[in-house]
């Protein structure tokens, strides 16, 4: 039957249960988990869950009855519902959301079931589920209609209850630890924070154009400056960039901030509280990761930024030509890119990166690529910094904070000349926020949806992201 002819028959239905004097759109009903019923259970029960199943057999049917805790079978009689209930019954169909009443007993086989003694009609559905055999495999469909991948595909379902697992358990850590949660805003009068292109919107009110915030690490250090010794925001951030299956141009960070601290407890604390999560979901330190393990075992691998390059063959990474040559020998293309640090990154991210499987801490960056970053005692020309790559992904990045208003002044000043996808604007207002004396302090970024998607094993970001953003349809 095509889906018109589908529609027309639910449409024809839903006048059919008007007819009776029923809403086919109910109201509040009491009930039970589904995975709490055992066949221990005595007396009435009541549930109420999706009809993911009808087998029909006469006088009498089997149903797969679905909640967000469970799937249970139930049976409908005619002997024991009455000819009318028995006609109700008749008029539901797969996906139609229902509240059940009746008692619990087990099948020959086995399988613990509901007899049905009442039921209602709560949702009357008119669209048409997957067919149950096949589930939802359109992944375009599996995006754009999150709400049918979350019906039909159980695995989606375990990947975003694992996310929130792993959200409250890095706020329950935090928390632990004495940091405090706050919310800093969104819409900023400066793009800074971060290397990238923002989106612009205009308040109507000031007349002034603001941007969506790339990330929220000035606000957070203001209120370092403050006396707020520890803080951390799981913050939404937006980049106008483009879309892959590690980017998406809305996404999710936790970003937070220690007094007295630098960039090795920075180090630590990651380590702990990714080892924290790894345990209490998995219950082990090695996970599946496509066709690799990764293993989260202590102590995690340190190694030192200048040091990738000689695996390379690169002695001199500060030389554009002995970049190039890598390039040229690695068969890689350079992408029409012309500055010695884009070249760099562009590098790093082909040849290096995707055999950093196991947590590794790339430690010690050019000052050119960490602006408020803390210079290496001795080594002006490198920061104290590390990133964290786990899987062949960037997944957290930290420094020992820049706090000399005057060093960050001439910071900004030199990132001026530099190119850039984004307004170039020095922050006054973050320069003299400084002034009034900001502690020494350690800071961290860590990508939760990258961080998801390697503790689930998902392939891409928007496997992780409820509703990512997608091109139109055509």
């Amino acid at each position: 039957m095509s889906e018109d002819a589908l529609r027309k028959e639910k449409m024809t239905k839903i006048e059919w249960w008007k007819s009776q004097g029923i809403e086919p759109y109910g109201r509040k009903f009491i009930r039970e988990p589904i995975v709490s019923l055992t066949a221990e259970r005595k007396g009435q029960i009541s549930i109420a869950g999706r009809i993911m199943t009808i087998r029909r057999h006469g006088k009498a049917a089997f149903c797969d009855v679905m909640d967000q805790s469970g799937k249970i079978q139930i049976y409908f009689k005619k002997d024991i519902l009455g000819e009318v209930l028995f006609e109700r019954f008749r008029n539901l169909d797969v996906g139609d959301i229902i509240g059940i009443k009746g008692e619990l007993f087990t099948t020959h086989t086995g399988q613990l079931t509901v007899l049905v003694r009442d039921f209602v009609l709560l949702s009357k559905i008119i669209g048409t589920l997957p067919e149950k055999w096949h589930g939802l495999k359109d992944v375009e469909v599996r995006y754009r209609k999150r709400y049918l991948d979350l019906i039909m595909n159980p695995q989606a379902q375990k990947v975003f209850e694992t996310r929130i697992k792993i959200l409250n358990l890095i706020r329950d850590f935090l928390n632990e630890a004495g940091f405090v949660e706050v919310e800093t805003p969104m819409m900023h009068p400066i793009p800074g924070g971060a290397e990238a292109r923002p989106f612009i919107t205009h308040h109507n009110a000031l007349d002034m154009d603001l941007y969506l915030r790339i990330a929220p690490e000035l606000y957070l250090k203001k209120l370092l400056v403050g006396g707020m010794e520890r803080v951390y925001e799981i913050n939404r951030s937006f980049r106008n960039e483009g879309i892959s299956t590690l980017h998406n141009p809305e996404f999710t960070m936790l970003e937070l901030y220690s007094a007295y601290d630098d960039y090795q407890e920075m180090m630590k604390l990651t380590e702990k509280l990714i080892c924290h999560i790894t345990q209490n979901i998995f219950d082990t330190e090695e996970i599946d990761f496509g066709d690799t393990k990764i293993n989260f075992q202590s102590p995690w691998k340190k190694i030192y930024w200048q040091d990738c390059w000689k695996q390379l063959g690169i002695n001199n990474w500060r030389d554009v030509n002995d970049v190039k040559k890598a390039f040229s020998d690695l068969h890689l293309d350079t992408e029409g890119k012309q500055d010695l640090f884009e070249l760099l990154d562009l590098l790093f991210k082909r040849a290096i990166e995707p055999k950093l499987i196991d947590p590794t801490f790339v430690i010690k960056f050019p000052v050119e690529t960490s602006p408020l970053a803390k210079s290496w005692p001795g080594e002006p020309s490198m920061v104290e910094r590390f990133e964290l790559f786990i899987g062949g992904l960037e997944v957290a990045n930290a420094y020992s904070e820049l706090n000399d208003p005057l060093e960050q002044k001439k910071r900004f000043e030199q990132e001026l000349q530099r190119p850039s996808e984004r307004p170039k604007v020095i922050d006054q207002d973050y320069i003299e926020a400084l002034e009034y004396g900001m502690p020494p302090a350690g800071g961290l970024g860590i990508g939760i949806d990258r961080l998801v998607m390697i503790l689930t094993g998902c392939n891409s970001i928007r496997d992780v992201i409820l509703f990512p953003l997608l091109r139109p349809r055509q």
